[in-house]
């Protein structure tokens, strides 16, 4: 499994009890005591690192490539998902799921990002960086959702929208355009929930929502800390400053009122917990969709309105 660097500390305790493990087993002599005083220590480790880590540290985890990816969390926290492809304009974009499924019963339209965790799946999802036909094929889906009454379920995960020339010729801005419109006015619920890289417009292309969620150690930013501290300190070298600075954590982002809510995470991050990561995420959406689905038409799309408008903070001189 991929070690991260603030993680090291971890690993070296539980090499040190597994080996204190393997000398009882082998020697046959009792070490209880010693096993149980190294058990402790590595619990109070693990509980200092991951109760304080840094903004950065957290981007490191939400990019760790065991972590949990959108086809995962259907398999996990989902039913009866079926995808449907293409935009009937271009092609099919791979890096974009989406269908129909089910959650605890209720019939939805899910679409989100799909990254790869080998270099063969990441070109084939183009590291979950989707094209112009992505997002038209996700508001495609919206649209059926729309036809059908389904509640949309959008699940984030992306570095941004794929800054290509053939992107650039398809109008990959005006997909995304598009998209921001059309999902204001959608007359459905949407429920969006950001699993591990919220990366600028590419995120936001399907995160226009009645409820944004975020995972605990996820991130979301308009850029990422290493374009930040290339613009801002000359050298991505500054990338952990940069995240501190950028308020781009779940945390942050919910004091400042740009989320919704923060979906707990197991200790040390979802990858470690695929299944207990998909059971937090199936709990937190399906308390929102019900909550959304008490409200009439009239009052989704104004409450929706209401919510955009209000982000920002300002003062009349």
């Amino acid at each position: 499994m991929q070690l991260l660097e603030f993680e090291k500390p971890i690993v070296e305790l539980e090499n040190e009890l597994e080996k204190l493990r393997a000398k009882a087993d082998s020697q046959e002599i009792d070490m209880s005591g010693e096993i149980s005083t190294m058990e402790g220590k590595l619990a109070e480790t693990r509980r200092q690192i991951y109760e304080n880590l840094t903004p950065w540290q957290r981007v490191q985890i939400a990019r760790h490539t065991q972590r949990p990816f959108m086809l995962d969390y259907l398999a996990h926290a989902f039913s009866e998902f079926c995808e449907l492809h293409g935009d009937r304009r271009i092609g099919d974009d791979l890096a974009m799921p989406g269908g129909f499924a089910r959650i605890n019963g209720r019939r939805v339209v899910v679409v989100g990002h799909q990254k790869g965790r080998d270099t063969k799946e990441n070109l084939k999802r183009n590291f979950g960086s989707a094209n112009p036909e992505g997002y038209r094929k996700s508001m495609r889906l919206m649209k059926l959702a729309e036809k059908f009454k389904l509640p949309v379920v959008a699940l984030i995960d992306t570095p941004g929208a794929y800054p290509g020339i053939g992107a650039e010729e398809r109008n990959i801005a005006e997909a995304i355009a598009h998209n921001l419109r059309e999902m204001m006015l959608l007359k459905v619920p949407i429920v969006a929930v950001v699993l591990g890289e919220g990366g600028s417009g590419g995120a936001l292309g399907i995160g226009v929502a009645d409820r944004v969620l975020m995972l605990e150690n996820a991130y979301y930013s308009v850029i990422s800390p290493e374009g930040c501290a290339a613009i801002l300190w000359k050298h991505r070298k500054h990338a952990p400053e940069a995240a501190d600075a950028m308020k781009l954590s779940a945390p942050d982002l919910l004091k400042l009122g740009l989320i919704d809510g923060v979906v707990p995470e197991p200790q040390g991050g979802a990858h470690h917990d695929h299944k207990a990561a998909a059971a937090a995420l199936h709990a937190a959406v399906e308390t929102e969709l019900a909550a959304l689905g008490k409200l009439s038409e009239k009052q989704l799309l104004e409450a929706r309105y209401d919510k955009f408008r209000q982000f920002g903070e300002w003062a009349e001189g």
